[in-house]
């Protein structure tokens, strides 16, 4: 595939276009100042000071078609997601709530053993929640609480003018049946190795090895990356002959999936090899792809050819953009 067929692959991938409903969401919520919350919207959780340390708050719904191709997936993954989000700000998953709406008892049960297997092997429990037991459709919803030292909270909208572009993503995995944009690398292996992987953004935000960073979700590695340079105002370069992929791995679908253990990073060019051993010591590849610059576009190369996916001046991904929010917002801008 040609690099400009795949950048128009990338730009109607609905992983990345069904973001851009966030631009209107969020256009009915009021953004005045609260001094607690150190940051909001545009980040994979919200931030809320809590004395010498923050409290990290977030939710994911699973998309209908999850539930309906696979649903102990779909209650594993309604644990996994929020976990990373948490992971991602640099936090340390504390406790889930959920919301079960159920049509079809047999699914349901499905749903909760995935729900079970998660919250058991990552060690983080649902601790309550809400029931709807008579509805006409089944779906799942959890919110998850964290907590992380409130200088070591890693954001989306710190990317700074220089930084290396590098995409960590655990290789060792499969797509399971359905699923081929959810690359599972997790629920074969062992709780401890998971939960040592759980932690690694903790232990390079309090070690302040990078500047930025977010979990690749469903709009794959390129589109996360996208959505944190919108939100950062910044542009940046990826060469993709250096994403790291499992051999034999289909390219566009790998751009495209959803990891199991996946982070978009951006730090300092002295500090990488360092956040690179560190994902190396948990069986997690790395490099680094690109640089961050201050051009508000996305390019991709590939070999001699190079494109631009998004320009920020004109594209919207999911609307977070710092000239968009009021400056007396207390919220970090995205």
């Amino acid at each position: 595939m040609s690099l400009e067929a795949l950048v128009e692959e990338l730009r109607s991938y609905p992983g990345i276009t069904r973001k851009r409903t966030i631009s209107e969401v969020l256009s009915f919520f009021p953004r005045t100042s609260e001094g607690k919350v150190l940051a909001a919207y545009g980040e994979d959780a919200a931030v809320i000071e809590h004395g010498d340390s923050v409290l990290l708050l977030a939710a994911d719904g699973i998309m209908e078609s999850l539930m309906k191709a696979n649903p102990w997936f779909a209650g594993y993954y309604a644990i996994l997601v929020n976990i990373n989000d948490i992971s991602a700000m640099g936090g340390v998953p504390l406790a889930l709530v959920d919301i079960i709406s159920m049509k079809d008892e047999k699914v349901c049960g499905q749903v909760m053993k995935g729900m079970e297997s998660a919250s058991t092997k990552f060690g983080v429990p649902v601790v309550g929640g809400h029931t709807h037991p008579d509805c006409d459709y089944n779906a799942v919803d959890v919110a998850i609480l964290g907590t992380a030292q409130k200088d070591a909270v890693i954001y989306s909208h710190t990317a700074e003018v220089g930084d290396d572009i590098i995409f960590v993503m655990d290789t060792d995995g499969y797509y399971p049946e359905k699923l081929n944009y959810a690359w599972d690398t997790t629920s074969r292996k062992d709780a401890d190795t998971v939960r040592r992987q759980m932690l690694l953004m903790n232990h390079v935000g309090r070690r302040h090895l990078v500047h930025s960073g977010k979990d690749m979700s469903n709009p794959g590695s390129v589109g996360t990356l996208g959505m944190l340079l919108e939100t950062s105002g910044k542009g940046g370069t990826v060469d993709l002959d250096k994403v790291p992929r499992p051999k034999g791995a289909n390219f566009p679908q790998w751009l495209k999936s959803y990891q199991g253990c996946g982070f978009v990073l951006t730090a300092d060019p002295k500090c990488s090899a360092k956040v690179l051993q560190a994902f190396a010591a948990e069986g997690v590849d790395g490099a680094i792809v690109g640089r961050v610059d201050d051009s508000s576009k996305l390019t991709l190369s590939q070999g001699e050819e190079v494109r631009v996916l998004f320009d920020f001046r004109k594209d919207l991904i999911t609307g977070c953009r710092p000239e968009l929010l009021p400056h007396s917002c207390s919220y970090a801008r995205k």
